[in-house]
């Protein structure tokens, strides 16, 4: 039995989306029925949520930190109306509003019915994984961020996973990965890492993703540069960006972007499935014409470079398929 897991990247839902949700808490808010539909079909669905949610907190005393998101509590339900199963945490927004905040986020998500990994209460809970389960897959998902420093849950503060992949695999995440292997049928990584707007994955990133892979994990989907990056073997570099308000420039055209479904047959992820989008402020829908173009050229040539054939069928959608020995 085949089962399809929906990945989206940076969801940042506060600001002016935020102030949108406030007025209409309702998932017609934040996307088009097109996508509200592909999310409905998919056995599992998945993100990277780059804010808090809650009514409480002050911004976090960072000299020079310039964003604070923070989505009002209705957010939650409105994501397990969407059929977010789990969300992660571990990136630079989770602590934007303090500990209290970051509580609240936990709470609500929780009472939503949707998974969180990537940060928590204290260290341990930050980097446990979380177990999802559709017919025919127990999917394990690990969550963890390269920064910023300063967000690290310890043993006794809340948090996120922090993992310095510029130095090497920590310890701490290749066991977590190698554990939750023994205890699922697949592991998905979802690490926030690499700069922000870049074009192509770093070399740290290549190679952290190598390690992952070799520590157990069947999928590796990042996020964090708000542009999306080639398709490599059962790896996405990077998913880009979902839903946000952000100033979109001109260039690297982090407006657009994609929504990834992938196919799994037992325990393996076997084809990729690519939907192009354009985020409107604080909307995202399907993207068409010269936008769609615009978004599978773009991904067709950085997959290639990442040894991937990706092909664009008739109604637009990027496919490529991840042979089981490869």
């Amino acid at each position: 039995m085949t089962v399809t897991v929906a990945l989206a990247g940076d969801t940042m839902l506060g600001r002016g989306v935020a102030e949108r949700l406030a007025a209409a808490p309702e998932p017609a808010t934040l996307l088009c029925p097109a996508l509200r539909g592909r999310l409905a079909a998919a056995d599992l669905v998945v993100l990277n949520l780059e804010c808090c949610v809650s009514d409480r907190g002050e911004p976090w005393p960072a000299p020079g930190k310039p964003f604070f998101f923070r989505a009002p509590p209705e957010a939650a339900r409105v994501l397990a109306e969407l059929g977010v199963d789990c969300v992660t945490l571990a990136n630079n927004h989770a602590l934007d509003y303090g500990y209290d905040a970051l509580a609240d986020t936990l709470d609500l998500l929780a009472a939503a019915g949707i998974a969180v990994v990537g940060a928590g209460r204290d260290e341990e809970r930050a980097r446990a994984p979380a177990v999802l389960e559709a017919p025919g897959l127990r999917l394990a998902v690990v969550g963890a961020t390269d920064h910023p420093e300063d967000f690290a849950a310890t043993p006794s503060r809340p948090g996120v996973a922090l993992a310095d992949l510029r130095h090497g695999l920590p310890a701490w995440l290749r066991g977590t990965v190698e554990e939750a292997g023994r205890s699922a049928d697949a592991v998905l990584v979802t690490p926030h890492w690499g700069p922000n707007m870049t074009a192509r994955p770093p070399s740290y990133v290549r190679a952290a993703a190598t390690a992952l892979h070799a520590a157990g994990a069947a999928l590796v989907a990042g996020h964090s540069a708000h542009v999306f990056h080639g398709a490599g073997h059962r790896t996405l570099y990077d998913m880009g960006d979902f839903v946000d308000d952000y100033a979109v420039d001109p260039v690297l055209r982090n407006d657009l972007g994609l929504l990834f479904l992938v196919a799994f047959d037992g325990p393996r992820p076997v084809r990729l499935e690519a939907v192009p989008l354009c985020l409107e402020h604080c909307h995202t829908v399907e993207a068409e014409d010269g936008a769609r173009r615009r978004i599978s050229d773009r991904f067709v040539r950085a997959s290639a470079a990442l040894g991937t054939t990706v092909t664009e069928g008739d109604d637009g959608r990027l496919t490529a398929d991840w042979p089981a020995d490869g």
